[in-house]
């Protein structure tokens, strides 16, 4: 069964630090990002890896945030630095990879997890 399955949320104060990770089952993800979901707001993506290591940072969260993934552990993680309460939000892990001998991609959602950054 094909799953991502995110750890490490929680409430910290403002200008602590939190470190998510997500343990991905069933196959391995070319690429693999995290999301968050603010109450009220749109799913944005806030960083994104490849297999190969080569990130991507929403400019919001830019020296500020840091991805990374064990491939021989198949997990990802997002160190938050610094946080504000603008973080506060449901962050998701998701995964995709391509479709052997056809088009597109096969992708997968975590359930997400809290983050909240009190004052």
């Amino acid at each position: 069964q094909v799953q991502l399955v995110e750890s490490g949320g929680g409430s910290v104060q403002a200008g602590g630090s939190l470190k998510l990770s997500c343990a991905a089952s069933g196959t391995i993800f070319s690429i693999m990002k995290w999301y968050r979901q603010a109450p009220g707001k749109q799913r944005e993506l806030v960083a994104s890896i490849g297999v190969g290591g080569t990130t991507t940072y929403a400019d919001s969260v830019k020296g500020q945030f840091t991805i990374s993934r064990d491939n021989s552990e198949n997990t990802v993680y997002l160190q938050m630095s610094n946080l504000k309460p603008d973080d506060t939000a449901v962050y998701f892990c998701y995964g995709e990879r391509p479709i052997i001998g056809g088009p597109g991609v096969s992708d997968c959602w975590g359930r997400g997890i809290q983050v909240t950054v009190s004052s």
